[in-house]
Parts: C-alpha cells; structure tokens; sequence
C-alpha cells in the first residue's frame, strides 16, 4: 500500500457503466477524470481534475472499463491451423477437433504451456483485456486437467474445470465411464485450483442428463456453474443452464423463443462468441431477440486453437455491431460490464468508485471506430488494477 494517488485527466469521454449516472446505456461521461490509489478506484467526475501526486493527461481520448473476456482456453500445445485451412476451404467444423489440441497439449512440458498462454495473455492486455477467464479442457486426464489449471491460476483467480469438454479417444464408446471419472477422481484433483466447473453440451460431447451431472457434482465441490450451450444447433444446453442457475451460457449461436424466454426471466447471462461464429462460418446470433426480451448479454474472445484463435475483443465488438444487431453501446457494456456480471463480480467491467483501476485509453475519441476503423490498433494504453500495460 503506497497511498499514491493518481488522475487520469481530459477524458474526452469516460465510459462507467455506472447507473448513478444516469446518461445513456453506459453512463458515458464527457471531459472527465479518474482517480485512482492503491489499484482502486477512488473517484470520478467531470470538469477541473482534483490535485494527485501522478497525472495522466489522455488529450481528449476515449477511457472505458477494461474488457473482461468471461471465455477463453489459453493453456494448451500446438495449432490447428491446417484445420483451419480445410475448414476455410468447405469443411464444416467437428468438435471431435478438440482431440488434436489434446494430444498437442499431453506431450508438452509444463514451461511450454505457461509460455504459450503467458504470450497470449500479453496480447489480449495489448488489445484491453484486464480480466480473463481460463478454462482447462485439452488434458481430459485427471493428471493433465489438474496441471492445466495450475498454470491457468498463475495467470487469473477465475480458472473454470472442463474436464468434460469432449470424450477422449481412449474412452470412445465408453462415455458413461468417462463422465463418471469426470465427476469424481478428475473432478477431486480439479477443485483445488478451480473456480468454475463447465462441460460442453453439444451433440458429439454431452448431452443435457450428462452435464447436469457433471455440472452438480462441481457445484457439490464447491465451483460455480458455466455450460457451452447451443453452438452447433437448438439443444437443451441454454434452458439447462439457466434451469440449474449457471452464470452463463456460451456461444449461444442458436436461440429458440423459449431459451430466449428462459434467458431474460433467470440470472444466467448469455455469453455470445462471435469470433468463433466468424472462424467457423456459422450464423451470427441475433443478439436484438435477446435484448429485446430483457435479456443480458457478454461478449468473450474463445481464444482457442481449433474455432476462435484470437485475443481481441475489439474485434469481437466489431462482429457485434455489424452481425449481431448490437449497438455500439450495448457491445461494449457486454465485453465489460457484461463480462463481468457472466463471473458474477462486481469490481470489474465499471468505473465507479470501490473498483479495480481497470482502464482503456483508446487512441480515438469514439469507440464507434471499433467498427467504424475494423482491424486499425486503437489501444492507446491497458491500465490493469492502477498499472500501465
């Protein structure tokens, strides 16, 4: 604790988040300041900046909450990126993909793995990601699983278990047996360096009885409950997550009336994947049937190997606003504010006084320009609990 106080000052525009405002969807703020000590937040305003023993002067640029990216899977081996060649050249997209990235991830060293989700890390904070989610998945042995998670923890507090993920090739025709394994021995050797349990509920991974199964018996552990629902077709997955009160449910490409009914009456916020939508060549949802019916949304990388091989949640916002029938200012709520409701914490994704001093400068006054100006940096600066990136 230094007690070290520092403004950020001539914000063009300040994005909070925060409802005291009570300006637009965002509570957008213009020629403003931030105070921040200790990596918290101490005070917002607008008009003559108050005395600090830093200053930042940000010339009238663009400052938003820091992205929260509520979905990724940075710990693993190899690419997939012949896969990917194939799958752009007319192959449609298999989750049994997943058991390539397994193998890759099995015969590499501890230090291989830290590295590669460390580089990638240091990307998304390049792109304005200040929270991220880490999910393991590319063990699917109790021994792998638990050493993905050790490295995931060394990069976040918010580590998910996906153990059930897909059926490995050693239990093919046996998923019963692998669920079982899942649920008790993988699942034992998990907890301890998992916040989060999730499994994948899609035809050629688990059905709707084996993830209830799967997500209870981590609930019984003592994680909190996510579900990849929905991606490859309708299914069961979005009603079971809300039925079960998980905090989201992923991809969500596919949404019914009534997984849309399900969605805007329980606590569960739908996570869409655009990212993965576009590797994929699959359709876009429409996120206005949602949000329309009062639902709440997060937007999320997938940083993957196989379906969504990116960090950049600009870009994310971009596919949103275009292919998703988002505002500008509803997407960038659900890669913050959104992201953050999907982890169920309340000191991220807000400039507000009490949160984490999560901040992006962007190089623009605008943040329509993530879609106005797709692909250009527009990352001035990531300020990651009151340090600069």
């Amino acid at each position: 604790m230094t007690g070290m106080s520092t403004v950020v000052e001539n914000i063009g525009r300040l994005i909070t988040n925060d409802a005291q405002f009570e300006v637009g969807a965002t509570g957008e703020l213009r020629d403003a300041w931030v105070v921040f000590i200790d990596g918290l937040i101490e005070s917002v305003g607008t008009g003559h900046a108050p005395p600090a023993d830093q200053r930042i002067d940000v010339g009238g640029r663009c400052v938003l909450p820091g992205f929260v990216d509520s979905h990724s899977h940075l710990v693993f081996g190899g690419d997939r990126a012949d896969e990917f060649a194939a799958r752009m050249a007319g192959r449609a997209y298999e989750a049994g993909g997943i058991r390539t990235t397994v193998a890759a991830t099995r015969a590499a060293t501890d230090d291989e793995l830290l590295a590669g989700a460390t580089a990638l890390l240091s990307e998304a904070r390049r792109s304005g990601t200040t929270t991220i989610e880490i999910k393991s998945g590319y063990g699917l042995t109790a021994a792998n699983e638990a050493r993905a998670l050790r490295v995931a923890r060394q990069l976040t507090d918010d580590t998910t278990f996906l153990g059930a993920h897909v059926v490995p090739a050693e239990f093919e025709g046996r998923i019963d047996d692998y669920v079982t394994l899942v649920c008790g021995e993988m699942l034992a050797e998990c907890a301890p360096y998992a916040r989060w349990i999730d499994a994948f509920c899609e035809r050629g991974a688990f059905d709707a009885d084996q993830c209830r199964a799967i997500l209870n018996a981590g609930h019984d552990a003592g994680l909190g409950m996510r579900l990849h629902a929905n991606q490859l077709g309708h299914g069961p997955g979005v009603q079971l997550a809300v039925e079960l009160g998980c905090a989201s449910a992923d991809h969500c490409t596919y949404l019914s009336d009534d997984d849309i009914a399900a969605l805007a009456g329980g606590d569960t916020i739908a996570t869409f994947l655009p990212a993965t939508d576009f590797s994929t060549r699959q359709p876009y949802p429409d996120a206005r049937r949602l949000l329309a019916a009062g639902g709440r949304a997060a937007l999320a990388s997938n940083c993957n190997p196989g379906s969504s091989y990116t960090t950049s949640i600009p870009f994310c916002i971009a596919l949103a606003v275009r292919d998703m029938n988002m505002t500008i200012d509803e997407a960038i709520w659900a890669a913050t504010a959104g992201g953050a409701a999907a982890l169920r914490r309340v000191d991220i994704g807000i400039v507000s006084t009490g949160a984490r001093a999560d901040l992006v400068v962007l190089e623009t006054d605008n943040p329509i320009d993530f879609v106005y100006r797709p692909g250009v940096p527009l990352i001035a600066s990531t300020i990651i609990g009151g340090s600069t990136f």
